[in-house]
């Protein structure tokens, strides 16, 4: 027979396991939430994240994230090179936790289509690419609409109607960006020419230099550039006493008398915008899902980096007017006729190809010099 203490005592420990078992209930309910408001989100970066250009531009944008939810743990992983190494490191990344990967290089997008296909829980958005999955998206900034502009204050400064752009490899976005770059520059000074070296790398400053280095010996006094670090090629252009034109990043620091302005990535908000559309879990069926593109007209993810000290006002002023019309939607850098280098035209009169067409491109258009090498 149990007497009435033992009762009570059996009571009060029945009790207390119920209240610990509601509590545990609790804690998995609300982690639960937590988590899900609050994802884990990776970032790789084929470079390091202060190199003055493409990779710095989204590790700026992966801080905006992690303001905007300050409750996430936000991974880091620079200097990943375009190879399996890719996919091992977004491997460790989803073991720690994360549910949203932003791969940011072009060369990312095999790794991480090999990497979605075995997680079909993480939502994978890569930057740059034109390959989806059921889990995987990408995005990008139509920047040679900034190119054009940038193009033509380098039409309007030069003195030597040469122009020098050092190139990574020729792939459609950057052929894009210099055929843009010549276009902007040809409509306000149709005896300018651009000059193009390719390196065959993201990012080798001794190449860089040599390249920046024979262009400025060849005549050309403006330098712009499609590299993913920029610096070295600013930094050249300055002690030769040549202007210079950004590419991803503001680096008017290192060019105090001959930056001229750039074009630049403000990836933040776009970024934060993609993560709260899988948070609210309404990513699947969005535009994230497929291949995003975005111009002046439609976003605030790509802008003109702050003028040079040494840029004139009409300098300014034409630029400025011709942006405002592409913000409004009343200009499109690519509406035809335009020809290539070999006077064989590519988009006629009047015609104006889409972004995903404009991203088969395989051609540098009249006035470029220099040719795409064979891959």
């Amino acid at each position: 027979m149990i007497n009435r203490t033992t009762k009570l005592l059996l009571l009060m420990a029945l009790g207390l396991m119920s209240a610990i078992a509601l509590s545990a209930c609790g804690d998995s309910d609300s982690a639960s939430s937590a988590s899900a408001d609050s994802p884990t989100i990776g970032f790789l970066y084929v470079g390091p994240k202060n190199d003055y250009g493409y990779n710095q531009a989204a590790y700026e944008g992966s801080q905006a994230v992690q303001k905007a939810f300050p409750d996430s743990e936000i991974l880091q992983a620079e200097n990943v090179p375009e190879t399996s190494e890719a996919s091992r490191v977004m491997e460790k990344m989803i073991k720690d936790g994360a549910t949203i990967i932003f791969p940011t290089s072009y060369g990312h997008l095999e790794p991480a289509l090999e990497v979605a296909a075995k997680h079909p829980d993480v939502t994978f958005m890569h930057q740059g690419g034109q390959k989806t999955a059921d889990n995987l998206g990408t995005y990008f900034g139509r920047i040679y609409e900034a190119q054009y502009l940038t193009g033509m204050a380098a039409g309007m400064m030069t003195k030597s109607n040469k122009l020098g752009y050092v190139v990574a490899v020729p792939i459609p976005q950057t052929l894009l960006n210099v055929n843009a770059f010549q276009l902007g520059a040809q409509s306000v000074n149709p005896k300018v020419k651009t000059t193009v070296v390719f390196t065959n790398n993201w990012c080798d400053p001794g190449k860089q230099a040599e390249a920046a280095n024979s262009l400025i010996e060849g005549g050309a006094d403006v330098l712009s550039q499609h590299q993913d670090c920029t610096k070295t090629i600013v930094e050249t252009a300055e002690r030769k006493g040549v202007m210079s034109v950004g590419y991803h990043e503001d680096a008017g620091s290192l060019a105090p008398n001959g930056w001229i302005s750039g074009s630049v990535w403000n990836w933040g908000p776009l970024y934060t915008e993609i993560v709260q559309s899988i948070v609210d879990g309404k990513w699947k069926g969005s535009d994230f899902a497929g291949n995003y593109r975005v111009g002046f007209a439609d976003s605030d993810a790509i802008e003109l980096a702050p003028w040079g000290g040494e840029v004139p006002g009409d300098v300014k002023s034409k630029v400025e007017a011709k942006q405002k019309e592409m913000k409004a939607g009343d200009f499109y850098p690519f509406t035809g006729p335009i020809k290539d280098q070999s006077g064989k035209e590519q988009i006629a009169d009047g015609e104006t190809p889409s972004p995903t067409e404009l991203e088969t491109t395989d051609y540098l258009v009249e006035g470029v010099v220099g040719k795409i090498p064979s891959q």
